[in-house]
């Protein structure tokens, strides 16, 4: 694939993922979500050119804090999405503003890492971008699924982050309700 349709896989990816996340939607405990990063891993390990041929260490350093990045972001938005129990038993999710602030901020250390790439002269391929992305859809998708299925399997109030629990997808709250531990 060529370094321009990469960028238009991720940014597809990308925008779908985050679109979706921002509104509510009912959550899936078993459903697959391990696959779209699974899909990006595998077009990511395919590009020839991961790991800059002059400058092998700093290109594997700059990757790892990439792919560290995305784990940690995709933690900080899996915690920072409001997950609860709607009486029928569904579970719902929707993130929220401090998730915003979490990928705006794994965006901008994702620019910084380009950048210091840039200064040391090494060359960054697109690749190392989907695997962070991968990390992150990853760990939301792995931590939110269990959140999900505790969720439902409680007894009890629905623990949510954010407060209250609403009584339809996108209604008000109803009555405050007890946060979530982290």
């Amino acid at each position: 694939m060529s370094g321009f349709v990469d960028v238009l896989v991720i940014v597809a990816v990308a925008v779908l993922v985050i679109a979706r996340q921002f509104r509510t939607h009912a959550i899936d405990a078993e459903r697959r979500w391990w696959l779209a990063p699974a899909i990006l891993v595998v077009v990511a390990l395919r590009e020839p050119g991961i790991l800059d041929a002059h400058h092998r260490v700093e290109s594997l350093g700059l990757l790892a804090a990439e792919v560290v990045v995305g784990l940690a972001t995709g933690a900080g938005w899996a915690w920072t999405t409001r997950i609860w129990r709607a009486p029928d038993g569904v579970v719902w999710s929707r993130s929220t503003k401090a998730s915003a602030v979490v990928w705006v901020g794994g965006i901008a250390l994702r620019g910084g890492l380009f950048g210091l790439g840039y200064a040391i002269g090494v060359r960054q391929d697109s690749a190392a971008l989907m695997l962070g992305l991968a990390a992150t859809l990853l760990v939301r998708g792995g931590i939110t699924a269990c959140r999900a299925r505790l969720l439902a399997s409680s007894p009890g109030p629905a623990p949510t982050y954010g407060g209250g629990t609403p009584t339809a997808p996108g209604a008000p709250a109803a009555r405050p309700a007890w946060k979530e531990r982290v």
